[in-house]
């Protein structure tokens, strides 16, 4: 189940301008702020298959938008490469690393 939240929170992040306005609120209150189902529909003044509904269908669109545009997956390759071209820094010379460190330094600040 962690691993599920991680990955909508994840996903989430990348896509939460492409959601409606509901699935964003919904996604929100469920998976960020923790509320209950009951909670979001009281909230809502819905029911909670309503809510429940809204939340498979707003987790279905964020898998949907991930495997036309990959850029969650995209990401962690960039995370993992940026990770061995910091140990391979550790092994240059002085000038040399602080050089690559340099360029990694710009490669994650791209986002």
């Amino acid at each position: 189940m962690l691993e599920k939240v991680l990955r909508v929170n994840a996903l989430y992040d990348f896509y939460q301008p492409l959601l409606t306005p509901k699935q964003q609120e919904y996604l929100n209150l469920y998976y960020l702020n923790d509320f209950s189902l009951g909670e979001i529909a009281e909230r809502n003044q819905v029911t909670r298959q309503a809510v429940y509904d809204n939340l498979k269908r707003a987790e279905s669109a964020l898998e949907a938008f991930e495997e036309k545009l990959g850029l969650f997956r995209k990401y962690k390759v960039r995370l993992s490469l940026i990770s061995k071209m910091r140990d391979l820094a550790d092994h240059l010379n002085s000038e040399e690393s602080k050089q690559l460190d340099s360029f990694i330094d710009e490669l994650e600040n791209l986002d």
